[in-house]
């Protein structure tokens, strides 16, 4: 018998990416309202992606079993 497929917890999938070096990557939050109150050198440093500390990433990808 086949086991079972594992889901794909999708409000993670839609958050976080798996690189190809097995870090988990994440675009930043705070950029959707009130912009206008945070400085722009804060909403640049935004822009970028980042990526999660490798503590949080094993819980990510057990969330992620398929990337």
């Amino acid at each position: 018998m086949a086991k079972t497929k594992i889901k794909t917890h999708k409000a993670t999938a839609k958050r976080f990416h798996v690189t190809k070096n097995g870090k988990v990557k994440m675009n930043h939050q705070g950029r959707r309202h009130q912009v206008h109150l945070k400085d722009t050198k804060r909403k640049r440093g935004l822009r970028k992606a980042g990526y999660i500390s490798e503590a949080n990433a094993k819980n990510i990808k057990k969330l992620l079993p398929y990337s």
